[in-house]
């Protein structure tokens, strides 16, 4: 029998309530919240710049920003030369989330009625949750792969696809649990997938990066079921905003949060610092996070035809929409480019990291700007708001330290973290309360079971 709470290499562990309050302490006083600040800004600002393409490209793109700015601010030194293949990892896992149609879930969290409204918040936290399992444990996966103990990434992919396809055949088809009618039921694809991927961590004994997907997925699941009791109360104030961003932004910051609180109060194996990916690797990695996924967002988002259709009725559409699309094809080729460049020969410092998190970062910024209509002339409050929190992010992130907590732990505690999931299902039923009494009928509202 596998034990979950047996540790995979002598920890130093905080016990009891007390001692994890001194350690909130700790971590407020030494500063190393901003650590963990940084990577949850940066993975809000751009899961909030994914609204503008959305599916699993967009979010693989924002997963990338994110795993990104992680090992930019860990000052783990060894993780630098694998910064491709843990963005790989996190672009994979947050990605694939995005399959899962959500639109529907977000009407029902704003009916009118408890049941209904109770559903859609607490699927959207299921969503989330699913969001930042996969992505949390691909990243945990990814730093405790080591020379010394590989991770069999083979059948570690062959357990998660027959895990996605068993699980949506048993809870779609045999048991017609269906959580988004008439949409796409993609949700038990990714359970499935990340419980054979909890399954296999299980069995390998890789607590901490069992600890990273948990932390993800609790921060993922709050942050997507809050974002959308922030969104319907935005639009109940009338708050000229797009609250939508509002709601994405949120699901980004605490999937952000959790996902490196997971790894910073972790333990983790150590390499010589001169140990870098086979080259082969490392160049797959590139081509994937570098090239191919900004290249899927430009096919499905970017092309002349989608300026076309979202610019509008203005002045000089065929010439804005060409100048846009050549725009951002430049910018694109620039990216690839100028990053091969830097990063073709395995062996990087922190300097490479930054640049290629922030390169990487603003061009998807740049391309927002672009396809809302930037040479239109054609901006919003939200895409400015962006600029401001890459620049809060830059200055947080200026100076380099250690973001890895004073207590590391490797130690998996179900129930500790049963207590939270529990604690925030009262909480969003709480919300769900608070939103029945803040409004009469939205438009956009759905019910899922038929209200008397």
């Amino acid at each position: 029998m596998i034990s979950l709470s047996l540790p995979l290499r002598p920890a130093r562990q905080s016990g009891g309530g007390s001692r994890r309050g001194l350690l909130i302490f700790k971590i407020m006083k030494n500063k190393q919240w901003i650590n963990i600040l940084v990577v949850a800004m940066s993975l809000a600002t751009a899961w909030a710049i994914r609204g503008q393409f959305g599916h699993e490209q967009g979010a693989a793109w924002a997963g990338g920003i994110g795993a990104l700015a992680l090992v930019l601010v860990s000052g783990r030194k060894d993780w630098y030369n694998k910064m491709l293949l843990i963005a790989l990892a996190s672009a994979v896992g947050w990605g694939a989330g995005g399959m899962i149609s959500y639109g529907q879930v977000v009407g029902y969290g704003r009916a009118d009625n408890f049941i209904n409204s109770f559903y859609g918040l607490s699927m959207l936290f299921v969503i989330g949750a699913l969001f930042g399992l996969l992505g949390g444990g691909l990243v945990g996966l990814v730093l405790d792969d080591v020379k010394e103990k590989k991770v069999k990434w083979g059948r570690l992919m062959a357990e998660m696809t027959a895990g996605g396809a068993i699980s949506y055949f048993f809870f779609v088809e045999q048991l017609g649990f269906l959580m988004t009618p008439p949409r796409s039921e993609a949700w038990a694809v990714i359970l499935g997938a990340g419980l054979a991927m909890l399954w296999f961590m299980a069995r390998e004994h890789r607590n901490s990066a069992i600890r990273v997907a948990i932390f993800a997925m609790l921060g993922g699941g709050f942050g997507f079921g809050f974002g959308n009791f922030l969104q319907i109360v935005g639009n109940v104030l009338e708050i000229k905003f797009n609250m939508w961003n509002v709601m994405e932004y949120s699901i980004g910051f605490f999937g952000g949060t959790g996902m490196a609180y997971g790894v910073f109060s972790s333990v983790w194996p150590e390499e010589d610092v001169s140990t870098v990916p086979k080259k082969w690797v490392n160049f797959s990695a590139f081509l994937i996070v570098i090239v191919l996924f900004p290249l899927i967002v430009y096919r499905e988002s970017l092309r002349l035809e989608h300026f076309l259709g979202r610019l509008g009725d203005i002045q000089n559409l065929q010439s804005i929409a060409t100048i846009s699309t050549e725009t951002v094809v430049l910018l694109l080729f620039a990216m690839m480019a100028g990053l091969y460049l830097k990063l073709k020969t395995p062996g990087y410092n922190r300097n490479d990291v930054r640049l290629t998190f922030y390169v990487y970062l603003l061009v998807y910024m740049i391309v927002s700007y672009l396809i809302t209509g930037l040479f239109a002339g054609h901006t919003a409050l939200n895409h400015h708001l962006y600029l401001v929190n890459a620049l809060v992010i830059y200055f947080l992130s200026r100076k380099e330290s250690s973001a890895m907590l004073d207590t590391l732990t490797d130690k998996v505690e179900p129930r500790r973290w049963f207590v939270y999931l529990i604690g925030i299902i009262v909480f969003l039923a709480i919300l769900s309360v608070i939103l029945i009494n803040i409004h009469g009928e939205l438009g956009g509202s759905h019910n899922r079971f038929p209200i008397n």
